[in-house]
């Protein structure tokens, strides 16, 4: 114990308070040490240092933090092609305004984070380390020495800086705003040295690391002079080059022998833009790709079961919501839009859509996966007698007609059309209409879309290591992507005050008050949070991908 303390204090006199705080809380036993691992690196720390802690609790050095997403093993073998199949981008590939997963998947093949999110776990990636100030309202970023862009300039925080500062203007209408609304403003980014980014923030955040990272997908690092036409010259400091792209159709990358990092294997990245994932399916047992990017349990039946081919899986935040807006004649009354979640068998969801891959949902963005979640809060679940006494008490014991439109994306059509039917018990009439994204979204702005004026909407959402946008864009009242129209001030404290927390244990006190909060008032069904899937050929290895899209090929190996 003596030698512990010892140790311990020799490690704390040069840290900070915060960094110390959390020191603490895995020395006192009240995280675990994943947690511990997490948090630490949030606050900044390295995982060096963290091993160090935790040799000196008296736990093993070794960490299983990891950057750039997981998958199947490691590979070694160099040389020859991979042939990567996504989903063809529904627009022009741009870092600023694009948010489908295909582009999202093309963006990072060139393009780099700051830091990288797996499994809720952070890792420097073109910036070496990060810190708050003491209540984590300003945050400085040291930024990786000796990366070039792949036309050879040399990366500067100067160009991190005005990266960022990009996506925060709103002059620019990048689709990152919805992210950084309440958290980062326009030209908050400064270079006070040749290595060195202090972000100050609209109010402390004790995440915000993570809007740094593949997260918030639109923030890779481009040039200072970046002016746009991201697909003609494919800018970024990655591991691969652009030689040729066809829009919809294909494109092919080179090893980028510049790069900082660990090389790429494979000689060559060919990458084939499908428009759909039967498709995909197809060419995989054809043997004519060798990864998709995403497969759903419903599209791939084919292959879940087949030796020919793995099947990789991250746990994930990944979901849809079910809006209902808060300010029409059908569910004003909070009893109404109670009684619709009432009729959902959320078990028979997660078996019947997902075959058991997916966590149940609890009609908050509280995912299961999320450290901060509090498991205490009872779970919602289906009772139709409950339901029909809500709607009665609602004044609506008839039932009702209303309309539902939901987005044309894997498995969305099918849950809606079990939305519509479980709410025929109640005598709940949905029409349902379902749209391609872009007539869904429309110009993603009150009165010019589907999504946001409809009076139940149903979209999804990708993944999110921490839930601070899930809980601000669709749910704050001035939230950029509040379908519900739901405005609630206390919420709306309670969302910022878990934001600015620090400590996992702050974070859950405001967790179970905001997860009480929305069972409460259910301005948005959580039916489940699915499990995200790859595929690829049998036998190749070394593919890490995020829940968020992002596909890195550069470690595997063909054969």
């Amino acid at each position: 114990m003596r030698d512990m303390t010892r140790a311990l204090g020799s490690i704390r006199s040069r840290r900070n308070d915060i960094e110390n705080h959390v020191i603490d809380e895995f020395a006192a036993g009240r995280i675990d040490r994943r947690e511990f691992f997490r948090r630490g690196a949030v606050v900044g720390m390295s995982i060096p240092l963290l091993s160090a802690v935790a040799a000196a609790c008296g736990g093993s050095s070794s960490s299983s933090s990891g950057g750039g997403g997981t998958s199947a093993a490691g590979g070694g073998k160099p040389g020859g092609t991979i042939r990567l199949s996504v989903l063809k981008p529904t627009t022009e590939v741009d870092p600023l305004l694009s948010a489908d997963v295909g582009s999202l998947a093309m963006i990072a093949m060139t393009g780099e984070f700051l830091c990288i999110e797996a499994k809720g776990q952070l890792s420097p990636w073109l910036a070496e380390s990060w810190s708050p100030n003491s209540d984590a309202s300003e945050w400085t970023f040291k930024i990786r020495q000796g990366v070039q862009f792949n036309d050879g300039t040399p990366m500067t925080a100067k160009d991190v800086a005005a990266s960022i500062n990009r996506l925060a203007d709103p002059a620019n209408n990048s689709n990152a705003l919805s992210a950084f609304g309440g958290v980062l403003s326009k030209n908050s980014a400064e270079a006070t040295d040749d290595t060195t980014v202090v972000f100050k923030l609209d109010a402390p955040n004790g995440s915000f690391p993570y809007y740094l990272s593949n997260d918030n997908y639109n923030a890779i690092i481009l040039p200072a002079t970046y002016d746009g036409k991201f697909d003609k010259s494919w800018p970024g400091t990655g591991p691969w080059k652009n030689t040729a792209y066809q829009a919809g159709a294909s494109a092919t990358f080179v090893r980028n022998d510049a790069y900082w990092g660990k090389k790429a294997l494979p000689d060559t990245l060919q990458v084939t833009l499908s428009p759909d994932e039967a498709s995909q399916v197809l060419a995989l047992q054809g043997n004519q790709v060798d990864v998709v990017q995403q497969v759903t349990v419903s599209g791939a039946q084919a292959i879940l079961n087949d030796p020919s081919f793995q099947i990789l899986g991250i746990r994930a935040s990944t979901h849809r919501e079910l809006s209902m807006r808060c300010d029409t004649a059908q569910f004003k009354d909070k009893r109404v839009r109670q009684a619709v979640a009432l009729t959902l068998d959320r078990n028979q969801i997660v078996q019947g859509l997902f075959q058991g891959k997916a966590d149940l949902g609890n009609d908050s963005p509280f995912a299961p996966v999320f450290p901060a979640t509090d498991a205490s809060v009872p779970q919602r679940n289906i009772n139709i007698d409950q339901a029909k006494s809500l709607l009665s008490q609602a004044g609506l014991s008839g039932g009702f007609s209303t309309e539902l439109v939901a987005i044309q994306s894997q498995e969305v059509p099918q849950y809606a059309q079990i939305v519509v039917e479980s709410a025929k018990q109640i005598g709940v009439n949905i029409k349902l209409s379902v749209e391609d994204g872009t007539t869904y979204y429309g110009d993603a702005v009150p009165g010019k879309s589907p999504w946001l004026d409809s009076t139940m909407s149903l979209v999804d959402y990708g993944h999110r290591g921490v839930p601070n946008v899930f809980l601000s864009a669709p749910l704050m009242s001035n939230g950029t992507w509040n379908a519900a129209h739901f405005k609630n001030p206390q919420y709306d404290s309670l969302v910022k005050q878990f934001i600015a927390a620090l400590d996992l244990q702050s974070q859950r006190n405001y967790a179970k008050q905001i997860q009480t909060l929305l069972l409460d008032e259910t301005p948005i069904i959580f039916a489940y949070f699915y499990t995200y899937l790859s595929a690829t050929r049998a036998g190749l290895s070394g593919l890490r991908a995020s829940a968020m899209g992002q596909t890195w090929t550069d470690q595997m190996s063909v054969a």
